[in-house]
């Protein structure tokens, strides 16, 4: 164990970020802290598996999700408290940022157990980079209402936002959440930015009237985020 990690204390809470496509955008560090903690809190187990696997190792992983996490926390707290050092993990990315990892992150500083990251890949800065919109100032928002009502609702509110807003959306929604922009900020430009870091990663810009047109003739597939612009003087 290096330097850097033998300062972490003893049951602490490690958030580590794992690749959100290439399998190269591990850390060394975040391999190292894997291996060697008690066990590994775990999105999908499935996939966390998987890349244990590509770096040669195997740890203890532990389910941790959306319809267990009430569950499943007050043990987790207390091997925590006992001394046990654990990491979490989401599918991709970094954990707690739109997912069920933010409810254990919470329960943990609430119980005073120490928490740290080990920072890496996530999609959010990638996509504003590549957006080529203001990155002097932005939001991310998470996820969009799904419902039709609340989403334009929440659409109308960003009428008079200055900053780019971030989204993530999954892809069977996109063009439905396209429509609803076109419908509610129709001059603004927006950015779809999809398989960041993979084979097909793809970046399109335009009103959402031309990306509708665009992603009317294809097949969504893989990962999106979604960003509009800010509003300027010419938008009013």
């Amino acid at each position: 164990m290096n330097d850097s990690q033998s300062k972490i204390p003893t049951g602490s809470l490690i958030l580590v970020s794992t690749p959100i496509g290439n399998l190269g955008d591990m850390t060394f560090r975040g391999v190292e802290t894997l291996k060697t903690v008690s066990a590994i809190l775990a999105e999908d187990t499935r996939r966390t598996k998987k890349l244990l696997s590509h770096f040669g190792f195997h740890n203890e992983l532990i389910p941790y999700h959306d319809h267990n996490k009430e569950r499943v926390t007050p043990r987790i707290i207390g091997r925590l408290r006992g001394g046990e050092t654990l990491a979490l993990v989401t599918d991709a990315g970094t954990p707690g940022i739109s997912d069920p990892g933010y409810y254990l992150i919470r329960a943990a500083i609430a119980e005073g157990v120490p928490v740290t990251v080990v920072p890496g890949a996530n999609a959010i800065l990638p996509a504003l980079l590549l957006s080529g919109f203001p990155t002097d100032a932005f939001v991310f928002e998470g996820f969009l209402p799904r419902k039709k009502g609340e989403l334009e609702r929440k659409l109308r509110s960003l009428e008079s936002e200055r900053r780019t807003v971030v989204y993530f959306v999954s892809p069977h929604r996109l063009l439905k959440v396209l429509q609803s922009i076109d419908a509610t900020l129709g001059r603004r430009t927006v950015a779809v930015v999809r398989e960041i870091t993979k084979i097909h990663e793809e970046t399109r810009r335009g009103s959402a009237k031309e990306l509708i047109e665009f992603y009317s003739a294809r097949r969504i597939r893989g990962e999106v985020v979604l960003l509009i612009s800010g509003r300027h003087e010419k938008d009013k």
